[in-house]
């Protein structure tokens, strides 16, 4: 069976990331790391596609995006990282697939839960036991955020702009939401909808996009479905 195409909608945010495959690591050293924020800018011009929020880890990336241009993410995505491996490849003597298949994408309401996002995807080292403080880490968009860097891979969603008149306003309202903690249940719902590929958001947001896209949008309950009694022996 042909698989579906995934949830996107123009103008609506989407968390997104990608593995390597067996968990293997995608960046050996800051050249790799270098060269792929190169990559995805230039895919990101190309194709449209504004990047809100990243982090770079050993072995996965995250990314908040967004596109006016219905499939331009997928488009972006597929040609960011085909380019990527062939580098990758070729620089380190390797041959063969990196990514660990597809990417998974979560469509991202922007009123009540982009926030959420923006901030999981940048406490992603802390959680790791990879630094104290997120901007301790060296890439992440966290440090553009905080005021501390200007990033041109970066367009700072209207949400983030929302925070505050000016960017030290700005930056200081989303330091004190970086420093509060995040919740099991929030953590949880962000890995929940993006492993099933669904929409986080409210039920209106829900019933918007599903309308849209006359597609199911609402995450699957964990374990087998249950049996009517009808259906039992």
């Amino acid at each position: 069976m042909p698989r579906q195409p995934r949830l996107e909608l123009p103008g609506v945010p989407m968390h997104v990331t990608q593995r390597g495959v067996n968990r293997c690591a995608i960046f050996l050293d800051d050249t790799d790391r270098h060269h792929y924020r190169r990559l995805l800018r230039a895919a990101c011009h190309v194709y449209d596609v504004r990047v809100h929020a990243f982090v770079l880890m050993d072995n996965h990336v995250h990314l908040l995006v967004s596109s006016c241009v219905a499939g331009a993410v997928s488009k972006m995505m597929r040609g960011a990282g085909q380019a990527y491996v062939q580098a990758f490849n070729a620089r380190h003597g390797r041959c063969g697939t990196l990514w660990q298949g597809r990417f998974k994408s979560c469509l991202v309401d922007s009123e009540r839960y982009l926030l959420t996002v923006l901030r999981y995807i940048e406490l992603n080292p802390v959680r790791a036991a990879m630094v104290a403080l997120p901007e301790d880490y060296r890439w992440s968009s966290v440090h553009t955020h905080l005021g501390m860097a200007n990033d041109p891979l970066l367009t700072p969603h209207p949400v983030y702009m929302g925070l505050g008149d000016d960017p030290d306003s700005r930056a200081a309202v989303y330091r004190s939401w970086l420093r509060s903690a995040m919740d099991d249940e929030a953590l949880a719902s962000v890995r929940r909808h993006l492993a099933q590929e669904r929409v986080l958001g409210d039920l209106r947001f829900q019933a918007m996009v599903e309308k849209a896209l006359n597609r199911p949008v609402i995450c699957r309950p964990r374990g087998r479905p249950a049996i009517a009694k009808n259906q039992m022996g």
